[in-house]
C-alpha cells in the first residue's frame, strides 16, 4: 500500500472518532524518529500484530491512547519487560471532523437498521418452520414473546 489508514472509533461514544494516516515519506520521518527496523510495506501488519498482541497478552503489551485538548492524539505500544516498559511504536492521530463523525454515525446506524432487519426476517422464517413442524412449541414461543417485546 501507498498509504496507511487507523480509525480508533467506541461502541460506547458515537462521536468518538480519530484517524492516523499515513504515506511512504511521513513513514521515513518516523522511522527515523523512532529508530524502527521495519519497512513501510510491512508497517500494517506490524500494527495489526502489536493490537493482536495487547488483546492475546494484555499483561506483556499495552496500547495507551493520550487525547490533546487540541485534538491531536497519540496512541503508543508498550512492552513491559518486568522491570522496564519500552515504547515500541507511536503513532500520530487526529480528531475526525463533524462532518465525519456524522458520516460514521450514520453509517453504523444503517449498518445497524439492515442487520436488524436480515435477523427479523430470519426469525419469521423460522417461526413459519416451527409452525409447520411443531406447532404447539410456536404457541409456547409466542406465549412468551410479549414479555420480551414489552421491555423495550
Amino acid at each position: 500500500p501507498h498509504h496507511t489508514r487507523i480509525e480508533l472509533t467506541s461502541e460506547n461514544d458515537l462521536f468518538f472518532h480519530y484517524s492516523h494516516g499515513v504515506d511512504e515519506h511521513g513513514f521515513r520521518s518516523m522511522q527515523e524518529n523512532q529508530k524502527l527496523m521495519i519497512d513501510f510495506h510491512e508497517y500494517s501488519s506490524v500494527i495489526i500484530k502489536m493490537l493482536n498482541s495487547c488483546i492475546k497478552e494484555p499483561h506483556s503489551y499495552m496500547a495507551v491512547f493520550v487525547m490533546q485538548q487540541d485534538g491531536r492524539a497519540r496512541l503508543d505500544f508498550i512492552q513491559n519487560m518486568e522491570y522496564k516498559f519500552i515504547e515500541l511504536l507511536s503513532c500520530e492521530f487526529i480528531a475526525s471532523s463533524e462532518e465525519v463523525v456524522r458520516q460514521q454515525i450514520t453509517f453504523r446506524y444503517n449498518s445497524t437498521k439492515s442487520r436488524l432487519a436480515l435477523m427479523q426476517t430470519r426469525l419469521q422464517d423460522i417461526n413459519a418452520l416451527v409452525k409447520v413442524k411443531n406447532p404447539s412449541l410456536l404457541l409456547q414461543l409466542q406465549k412468551t414473546m410479549p414479555r420480551v417485546h414489552a421491555k423495550r
